[in-house]
């Protein structure tokens, strides 16, 4: 605690409560909260968005000007908006895809190649802010609504998708081109189809040339999924929508990919093999703008195939990934001035990176290892340096590094805090922007040279006074780490709050946090969600377990899933939780279990499958069953329910139901369109046929995340009320 108290400089004395109330306050408790980081192309300045104090929320855009270290507001979104922001339907459901149901305002921001200007979409139209003039034009003003804005690379155009259609706006003279006409109805041209946006980490459907001569995109026929009636219940009304959701097993959208030339607006369509029922997962151009680069994806996602095309649309296949369980995705594809390129695969076990030829032939491995390179932060093309962010230090850890990419060495490790560094560099990679923090600290945003030394603080946040958390700092509780082994000899790294004012002589109801599905990681010397600090802070043992199939830890740790998900992971979880009952401070007969999507199905697993284990759950917007969800994300993970049926049967919570018996809490949004409410409702029929009393909340209009701070703060408020009164022995005096 010595780090803690030296660094929070609190006064011991004045120590609040924290409550639920006000962590879903403004201002945020962890400080200023700076999204979308970005340098601008001549490194002068560093640009972010930045919630408004009396609504965290809300963003605004804002610059660090290095030479004057001065702050300033670069458009303040209220100046733009006329009341409150209208979204469309699909901007609703991208800003859904994207994790931003709750955030309004200025949501994101491109710079022009030449630093000069600054593109912004806000309430369906676009804006340029130019620094010159410091001032806003307003670039589209049509009742229509414009998505996914891009600076063309010369900032000659922007370009941005309209009713399903691709469009240009030259930016000096305002003059408006179509580049696409049939986008209608089933037929979307430039844009991320569901599963790409849900599931693929893409949220774009289109892509500039170099030279700006071309555009390539995809064109999404939705007509061979099938209809899904959805029912969004709102507080006042119920909207019957009909949404072409591809569920696992069954017909997935057909895509096209094109080049458009901007001089004729005619396309060139690209030959993708005889295999129609394919994923395109990224797309992009190679340096001299002659060559589309495109990964091809098979349906069972056990072939990855990196392909070139070139502008008659003739394609050849450079590098092939091939698994017998499924390759993940990344964007860590970098092309250099040479010609080569890097390249990451997980072929050895563990993602790695890769120096290739442009013709497919692999020059070197660049890192190795058992741990895991995170993501290609940048590339110093003059002295040949690739940065990467990963694990070598430590799984529960996240660095930079870099390594020559020129001759053959070891990762040089430039960030040295302990704890988790998100980084972005600029495009030259001289420079990164580092947003640290660990279990104590909330994040801390500075400036780096590529070599490490620190520039300077652009949110250095200390907990000091006049700081959100200040009043609360003295309560706040460290986190303790350990391991323990599975079955199958891995190591399971976790994690522990124990309660205010703990006793070692007492003995606490404990609150198990689980999510436990793949591409999450828990364990982390990262800061914390509020409701752990809330629970340990109510009284309980705060205990969160990262099982097999979770992320950072190579892909045999993370395939042990395969076509049998639910079963490893919760193994995993009961080594946590035989561990933490025979922990002489732990009430053994009161450990409750909370997950939230897969970590709400994880909640329903332990349950039915292991009913003694645990004394409640509550389960939030849980997939009851895999049947139920999509293609893209199922399928990688259990195959089809046509070719795994046993495994989805085994899988789904249906089957074991009838083995509740402890309290159980069923929260879900009436609006979900990722785990569909019908997950819910099928599993509260089971319930009530098996004649087994629980417990529900549900949300009208809630989406996924059930957003919003007034939702969130009485869905928490919900879940810890349940942990409390059925777990928290009452004092003596109590009536």
């Amino acid at each position: 605690m010595l780090t803690l108290i030296m660094t929070f400089q609190t006064d011991l004395s004045n120590a609040e409560t924290l409550t639920l109330e006000r962590i879903f306050a403004s201002p945020d408790l962890s400080g200023p909260s700076l999204r979308a980081l970005k340098m601008s192309p001549d490194g002068s300045r560093v640009t972010y968005l930045q919630g408004k104090a009396d609504n965290k929320d809300q963003y605004d855009l804002w610059e660090y000007h290095i030479a004057d270290q001065a702050k300033r507001l670069l458009v303040d979104s209220n100046d733009l908006l006329d009341g409150e922001e209208v979204l469309s339907d699909e901007e609703k459901a991208r800003r859904e895809r994207q994790r931003l149901a709750n955030v309004s305002g200025i949501i994101d921001y491109a710079w022009s190649e030449a630093g000069d200007a600054l593109l912004f979409p806000l309430n369906g139209d676009l804006y340029v802010y130019q620094l010159a003039s410091k001032k806003t034009q307003q670039l589209t003003a049509s009742a229509a609504f414009e998505t996914d804005a891009k600076f063309s690379p010369k900032a000659q155009y922007v370009s941005f998708i309209r009713d399903q259609d691709v469009f240009v706006v030259n930016t000096e003279t305002g003059e408006e081109k179509q580049l696409t006409t049939d986008g209608a109805g089933l037929i979307k041209n430039g844009m991320a189809e569901f599963v790409a946006q849900e599931e693929m980490d893409r949220d774009t459907g289109y892509w500039w040339s170099p030279d700006e001569r071309y555009i390539a995109y995809l064109q999404v026929d939705e007509s061979p999924v099938a209809v899904t009636k959805r029912y969004e219940i709102n507080a006042d009304d119920i909207e019957v929508i009909e949404q072409r959701y591809p569920y696992t097993g069954e017909a997935n959208v057909t895509i096209k990919l094109g080049i458009v030339d901007l001089a004729n607006g005619q396309t060139q369509w690209v030959d993708l093999g005889e295999e129609q029922d394919i994923y395109i997962a990224r797309v992009g151009w190679l340096p001299d703008s002659q060559r589309l680069s495109y990964q091809w994806q098979s349906r069972n996602q056990q072939t990855l195939q990196l392909r070139f095309a070139d502008l008659k649309g003739q394609s050849q296949t450079v590098v092939t990934e091939s698994s017998d369980t499924w390759i993940n995705l990344h964007h860590d594809l970098k092309f250099l001035p040479d010609g080569h390129f890097i390249w990451a695969s997980e072929r050895n076990g563990f993602k790695h990176l890769y120096l290739y030829a442009n013709d497919g032939t692999l020059i070197r491995q660049l890192t190795d290892g058992e741990w895991v390179v995170d993501a290609v932060e940048g590339v110093d093309e003059a002295a040949s340096w690739v940065y990467f962010t990963g694990s070598l230090t430590s799984p529960l850890e996240r660095h930079l590094y870099r390594v020559n990419y020129t001759q053959p060495g070891e990762p040089e490790k430039i960030t040295q805090r302990e704890g988790f560094h998100d980084i972005t560099m600029d495009a030259s990679a001289s420079h990164y922007i580092d947003q640290w923090s660990d279990r104590n600290h909330p994040p801390q945003t500075s400036l780096h040279q590529a070599a490490g030394s620190r520039v300077v603080w652009l949110n250095e946040n200390k907990v000091v006074e006049g700081h959100p958390y200040y009043p609360y700092v003295d309560n706040h509780l460290d986190n303790e780490f350990g391991t323990l082994k599975a079955a199958d000899g891995h190591t399971l790294h976790y994690r522990m709050i124990k309660p205010k004012d703990f006793d070692p002589q007492q003995q606490y109801p404990v609150f198990q946090y689980v999510y436990g599905g793949p591409h999450v990681q828990y364990v982390t010397k990262s800061w914390g969600r509020w409701i752990e600090q809330y629970m340990a802070q109510q009284g309980f043992v705060v205990f969160v377990i990262d099982n097999r199939g979770s992320d950072r830890r190579g892909m045999k740790f993370e395939s042990a899933l395969y076509q049998q998900m639910g079963t490893v992971e919760l193994a995993d979880q009961l080594v946590g939780t035989n561990f933490v009952k025979s922990l002489p401070f732990v009430a053994a007969d009161k450990v409750g279990i909370f997950g939230w999507s897969y970590g709400g199905f994880m909640t329903l697993k332990a349950l039915t499958n292991a009913p003694d284990d645990y004394a409640l759950g509550v389960s939030v917007a849980p997939v009851t069953d895999f049947a139920l969800y999509d293609t893209h994300y199922t399928e990688r993970y259990m195959s089809t329910p046509q070719l795994n049926p046993d495994g989805y049967r085994q899988t789904a919570t249906f089957e074991h139901a009838k083995n509740i018996r402890k309290p159980l809490l069923l929260i879900h949004g009436m609006a979900d369109d990722n785990v569909l409410f019908l997950n819910s409702t099928k599993m509260i029929k089971v319930l009530q046929d098996e004649g087994i009393l629980f417990d529900t909340m549900i949300y009208p209009g809630g989406k996924h995340g059930i957003s919003g701070a007034k939702p969130q703060f009485h869905v928490y408020s919900t879940i810890a009320d349940y942990f409390i009164k059925h777990l928290k022995p009452k004092s003596p005096e109590a009536p």
